[in-house]
């Protein structure tokens, strides 16, 4: 269920190596850089079950529909498995939200069979624009809905975002809580709020509190 994440833009080679020696080990989950770090990070782990993820139109989601998908097909042909793209949510605020909609889709159809995870940057929406940007994502055929880029001066995920967009996208869809999660306990609530995957850089900490005492 995780999503190692290192996406701070001043990351340096060493801190993406680092990242993949963490995640090296594991019998599953995902790596997630950005789309400059994909060739490095797919070479490193081929051979093994983690994925790599990559992120588009990252943090703000101002790209053009056109670009996200170019970028999206890049990176699935340099070893990405899965594509997180922030949508622009300044569209959807501005009552344009077909056009928001027409973006997740425009991603969706570059990368046949791979998994698209749309970020909403949820603390910078109401309740309601919650629910239109999940039901978009859902009619444009992506695989999850995520909270937050964690980089928003707004916050990450919440619970209550959590479980509002469980709510809204239903069992059988992917929602993803990333943006602020440091902690098992915080990973925990997420889970239980209705999230099947968790993002976060901090899983070193998560991992280490399921160690038997």
């Amino acid at each position: 269920m995780l999503d190692h994440s290192v996406l701070k833009p001043e990351a340096v080679e060493a801190e993406i190596l680092a990242g993949v020696e963490l995640v090296r080990g594991w019998a599953g989950g995902y790596y997630c850089v950005q789309p400059c770090w994909v060739p490095l990070a797919a070479k490193r782990l081929a051979g093994t079950p983690v994925g790599v993820v990559s992120v588009v139109g990252f943090p703000h989601g101002c790209d053009r529909g056109e670009v996200k998908a170019r970028a999206a097909a890049m990176a699935v042909a340099e070893g990405a498995a899965e594509i997180d793209m922030v949508m622009n949510f300044g569209l959807l605020r501005s009552g344009r939200a077909a056009e928001a909609g027409r973006d997740v889709g425009a991603v969706v159809r570059a990368v046949p069979g791979i998994p698209v995870k749309v970020i909403l940057e949820s603390a910078a929406l109401t309740g309601e624009e919650i629910r239109l940007a999940c039901r978009l994502c859902v009619d444009a055929g992506a695989a999850f809905v995520k909270t937050s880029t964690g980089f928003h001066p707004a916050g990450g995920a919440t619970v209550e975002a959590v479980r509002l967009m469980r709510e809204v996208v239903g069992p059988a869809f992917g929602v993803k809580a990333s943006g602020g999660i440091r902690s098992l306990a915080d990973a925990l609530r997420m889970i239980e709020a209705g999230a099947n995957r968790i993002g976060t850089s901090a899983s070193a900490a998560i991992l280490a509190g399921l160690s038997p005492a």
